[in-house]
Parts: C-alpha cells; sequence; structure tokens
C-alpha cells in the first residue's frame, strides 16, 4: 500500500486524511521534517511514497491526478509531492536538505512539499505536473484564503472535469462525436465496479472476434450482425483507454495490449470477411491481404516518421508552419483528420458496408480509401523532410534501424560495405530493391529462378541501405519501403501460385510477421529496446524471410509452397508471440498509455 505522509499540523474540519484515504494511501502524520524523514525510511523501499501539506485543500480528483499516477517516477501538484521506488533516492536527498521552519515545524510559512519540488527542480530532476485545468490544488496561507479555496472548490464539478479528461484529447471526428459522448460514461460505470482497462481491452477483442465469425458465415444477417458487433467492439476500444485516464489505471501490459489488439481485432475482421465471401464462392483473400498489407505499411509510415523526429532538432519547415496555421482554424482540424482515415472512420466504414454490400466491395472501398489516406499523409510527410533542416539524433537512428529489422545476411553484407550509400541515394536503393523483388515475383509465373535473382537483388539493396546510421532526411522512408517489399512479395508469390489455399497461408504468415513489428515499435515507444538480437536472427530478418519465400517458390510445387508457408507462419508466429509475451508480461518498461497515432 502507497503511503501518504501529512506534514504539519492538521487543519480541524480538513477532509484530507479521508481523501487520501480513498485514494489507496495509508496515511501517517508528521509534525515536523525530521519526523518525515524517519516516516519515508520507514516506509517499504519500493513503494509509492506522498508528502501533503496537511493545509491543502483541492479536489480530490487533483490529489488522484498528482500523487497516483504511475507513469511518472516523480509527480506534484501544489501542496503535494510523490515519489515512485525508483525515484525515492531522490526525494529523500531533496528531504536531506531542507531546514526547519517556524520552530521546528513544516507549516509556519511555506510548505514543505512545495519545497521539496523546487529542490529537485534545481537538482535537474524532472518532476511531472499534470494539467489541473479548473481543478483546485492550492495551500491557503491564512483562514480568509482557505475559504476562499474551498469556494472554488465547490464551484466546479469535479466529475464533470474528470469525464471531459477522460477523453483522449485528440481524436478523429466519429470517435470524438459518435462514441466519445456515452463511452465514457461506460467508463465510469466500468470504473465504479471495479473493471479495469485490461479487462475492457480483453471484452473488445473478443467481442471483434465474433464478428469476425459472425462476418465469415457468408449469410446478410452475419454481415449485418458482424457490422453491428465490430461497432461494439470499437466503443469498448474507445472504453479502455477513457477508463485508464479516468481512473489512472496505466500500465505497461495495458498499453502493450491496447495496441495489439487493436491491429488483431481489425486483421482478424478481414480474414472473417475473406471467408464469409468464399462460403458465397467469391475468393477476396488477395483483397483482404492486400488490405493488411496497405494498413501495415501506412502504420509503417507514422512510426518512422514519428520515431525520426521524435528528438530532433531545429526540426521546422515551412510545410510544418502552414500545416500549423490550417490547425487554427476549426474545420480544417477536422477534415484533414478525416482524410487520414483513422480507425474509428476506418472501422464505421467497414462495419456499414459489410452490413449492406458484399466482401468484395467492402475491400475495394477500404482499399481505394487507405491509398488515397497513405498519399496524402506520405506526401506531407515527404514535403516536411525535404523543406526542414533537422538534425536527427543517435536514438533516432537506432529506433530506424530496429524498425528496419535487418536480418544476418544484409548485416554481413552491410559490415563488408562499410559506409554504405550517401544522402538520398539511402531511401532510392531501398525502394529499387523492393521494386525488384516484388516485381520479379508479381510479373514472372510460379515456379521460376527470377524472384530469386530479384531477392537476391533486394538483399544487397537493403545492405546498402543500412550500412549508415539513418540520419538521412528521407530515412524514414526505409522501413515502410521493407514492408512493402517483404510482404508484396509473400502476396505475389501465393497469387501466383493459384492453389487453393496459398493466399490464406500468406495471410497468416504476414500477419505473424507483421504482429512482430509492431511488437517492435511498442517496445520503442515504451523506451524498452528493441526485440533481443536472437530472436530477428531465429526469424532471418526481413531480408531473409524474403530470399527463403522466393526460394521455395522456385523449389516447390504450388501445393508444397502452401505447406511451407504455413509452417514458416507458423513457427514465426510461436517465436514471436512467446517471447512477446515474455517480455510484456514482466517488463520493467515504465507504465504507458498510447495517446498517439489516430490510425
Amino acid at each position: 500500500m502507497p503511503t501518504a505522509i501529512v506534514t504539519g499540523q492538521p487543519v480541524p474540519g480538513s477532509s484530507l486524511e479521508g481523501d487520501l484515504r480513498s485514494l489507496g494511501f495509508d496515511v501517517r502524520m508528521a509534525a515536523d521534517t525530521a519526523e518525515a524523514r524517519n516516516l519515508i525510511a520507514a516506509a517499504p523501499a519500493d513503494g509509492r511514497v506522498a508528502l501533503v501539506d496537511a493545509r491543502f485543500v483541492g479536489h480530490p480528483h487533483a490529489l488522484r491526478l498528482g500523487l497516483t499516477d504511475p507513469r511518472f517516477p516523480l509527480a506534484a501538484v501544489p501542496g503535494a509531492v510523490t515519489a515512485q521506488g525508483t525515484a525515492r533516492q531522490a526525494l529523500s536527498r531533496a528531504l536531506e536538505g531542507q531546514d526547519e521552519t517556524g520552530g521546528g515545524t513544516a507549516v509556519a510559512l511555506d510548505s514543505l512539499p512545495d519545497r521539496l519540488v523546487t529542490a529537485l527542480d534545481a537538482d535537474g530532476t524532472p518532476v511531472h505536473r499534470p494539467e489541473l485545468g479548473s481543478l483546485v490544488a492550492a495551500v491557503p496561507a491564512d483562514p480568509q484564503a482557505r475559504n476562499e479555496a474551498r469556494q472554488a472548490v465547490l464551484a466546479v464539478d469535479e466529475e464533470d472535469v474528470r469525464l471531459k479528461s477522460a477523453v483522449k484529447s485528440r481524436d478523429g471526428f466519429f470517435t470524438t462525436f459518435c462514441i466519445s459522448p456515452y463511452s465514457r460514461y461506460l467508463a465510469r460505470w466500468c470504473a465504479r465496479r471495479g473493471l479495469t482497462p485490461n479487462q475492457v481491452t480483453t471484452a473488445s477483442l473478443l467481442t471483434a472476434l465474433i464478428a469476425a465469425g459472425c462476418a465469415a458465415t457468408g449469410t446478410r444477417p452475419g454481415f449485418i450482425a458482424a457490422g453491428v458487433l465490430l461497432i461494439a467492439s470499437f466503443v469498448l476500444d474507445c472504453t479502455d483507454g477513457q477508463l485508464a485516464r479516468y481512473s489512472l489505471q496505466y500500465s505497461t501490459l495495458g498499453a502493450w495490449l491496447d495496441a495489439t489488439f487493436d491491429r488483431a481485432k481489425e486483421y482478424a475482421y478481414y480474414a472473417g470477411l475473406a471467408l464469409g465471401a468464399a462460403r458465397g464462392g467469391d475468393d477476396v483473400w488477395a483483397l483482404a491481404l492486400g488490405a493488411m498489407i496497405l494498413q501495415t505499411c501506412r502504420h509503417v509510415v507514422d512510426f518512422s516518421f514519428n520515431e525520426a523526429n521524435h528528438d530532433a532538432t531545429a526540426n521546422t519547415s515551412p510545410t510544418a508552419a502552414l500545416s500549423d496555421k490550417l490547425d487554427s482554424v476549426g474545420w480544417t482540424v477536422w477534415v484533414r483528420r478525416m482524410i487520414v482515415l483513422p480507425i474509428g472512420e476506418r472501422w464505421a466504414m467497414i462495419a456499414v458496408l459489410t452490413a449492406v454490400t458484399t466482401p468484395r466491395i467492402t475491400f475495394y472501398v477500404l482499399l481505394i480509401g487507405c491509398a488515397l489516406a497513405a498519399a496524402y499523409t506520405t506526401a506531407g510527410r515527404v514535403l516536411r523532410s525535404l523543406t526542414r533542416k533537422a538534425r536527427r539524433t543517435d536514438r533516432a537512428a537506432r529506433a530506424l534501424a530496429d524498425l528496419a529489422d535487418t536480418g544476418p545476411l544484409a548485416g554481413a553484407l552491410a559490415r563488408v560495405l562499410g559506409r554504405g550509400l550517401p544522402g538520398l541515394a539511402v531511401p532510392a536503393a531501398a525502394f529499387l530493391g523492393a521494386a525488384a523483388v516484388v516485381a520479379c515475383s508479381a510479373l514472372t509465373g510460379f515456379g521460376g529462378w527470377l524472384p530469386v535473382v530479384g531477392a537476391v537483388v533486394y538483399v544487397l539493396t537493403s545492405a546498402l541501405a543500412t550500412a549508415r546510421p539513418l540520419k538521412g532526411s528521407l530515412d524514414w522512408l526505409v522501413p515502410p519501403f521493407f514492408r512493402a517489399a517483404e510482404y508484396g512479395t509473400v502476396l505475389a508469390l501465393a497469387a501466383r501460385a493459384d492453389v487453393h489455399g496459398a493466399l490464406p497461408a500468406a495471410f497468416g504468415l504476414v500477419a505473424a510477421v507483421a504482429y512482430h513489428h509492431y511488437d517492435t515499435v511498442y517496445r520503442i515507444r515504451g523506451d524498452a529496446g528493441a526485440p533481443p538480437a536472437w530472436l530477428v536472427r531465429a526469424i532471418g530478418g526481413q531480408e531473409g524471410r524474403t530470399l527463403l519465400v522466393t526460394v521455395l517458390a522456385a523449389l516447390l510445387t504450388a501445393s508444397q509452397f502452401t505447406v511451407a508457408l504455413t509452417v514458416i507462419a507458423v513457427c514465426v508466429a510461436l517465436l514471436v508471440l512467446v517471447e512477446s509475451i515474455r517480455f510484456w508480461v514482466s517488463a520493467g518498461a515504465p507504465a504507458v498509455h498510447d495517446e498517439g497515432e489516430t490510425a
């Protein structure tokens, strides 16, 4: 149980102690600084401790925001400061430097918690200060100020503020206006019944899987039920994040589940649509796989661009300035958010089209919409990159290298090649290699050796593209080109095999590899590093898998090739899932919650 130490003499009529207990704290009283030191030393070494001025007046939710958020080692609001186990030493060090005031008490003229925050700032230790908005958090110096603070507390509807803050500050049009107005109340209902965000996330996944099962029936009632359940799954998907923000139940595992389950739900639904279409005699597996590839490549563009510019310096451009100017015009913000077809708009479109049309039409519209969105976002980011003079850091280069997923073949060649290519030649090489292997696989008959030649060229260009740190203006395009090459090659070869089961097997292989790539992204986002090198070597790296698939297509019959794809998919899935689950369940990464892209 976390410990809250109330410093100074108790104030008659104060609800502070009760508020702290309601937040789960074991409350202790400290009349002076020396006693506060002793109580901190006696608290469990790995537990959270908080120091709160006895004169504190404010909303309980202000204390909740300041003292219970698991994402920040040190946090503070006026009159209160908290430290998790990893930051206890910094807090104790700041406390050691405090002299007694007011005849040996900490209540005479100033606030001990506020002095500690000042000392931590002076020491260069980062302290999180949550945005309180209209919430009150104050340490009144006299009875009149205390009465005024109490009146300010009564004037603000704390629950209304808490509900509004549960909604993500940046979201799509459909989510903002069609889901969040009622899903936040569902989040509150879940909080009051002790449900956790992870439980709601799991319920969302199960609902989506049932929706996929309904779509797989291939009947009109099944399609209608699938569309309704997909929207229900999305409502729960919004609810889990809102529940996390409402109750501050953030966790490393929760962030991973929320992110990866979104992809699992959408891609399982694609598979359900393809199965349903097959029951009606229409083979749309190639469209389903194409939709998954396009959506995954879109996400990799987002991730790579953001990681490349995460901590870049001199990161300004006329294009970015124009974008910021457009954001100041209300209606353009929503138009631009809708153009990129974020998850809310995308799932609503898929649900409606599933209910009223056919799987083929659904995939056609989805592919066209995602292609236009990808063109819009990628073109804008290329323009920004070419017009800005950003200096990218070693961290950004490492992140892009991890996202590239280079295996032992290209890695060994890169070491032989040495410095690699200069400037824009890096993304150009990645693009030409990707185009070569996909074109050779798509334009030749199944069983030929030309795709293998294309794959060998691709291994060489992959090595050239990654032989030096990826710090160029367009080097963030390298991981998306690699994803398009690998996934596109698998799709092309499976389609050319023209045998029953080849495309579903390819769908499974791409899904397994895509999971590995998403897992890499979320490890990087959580500052947990990339997957271990042994895992990348074991599954061959992106260029190794691409070469292997082309060789198998040349050596095996179409039926044997289908079996080989299935075996590779199972092996890759088992390896990456076991390692991913092991890591995230036991991860020491800081608790996070995804507030990033809406796609």
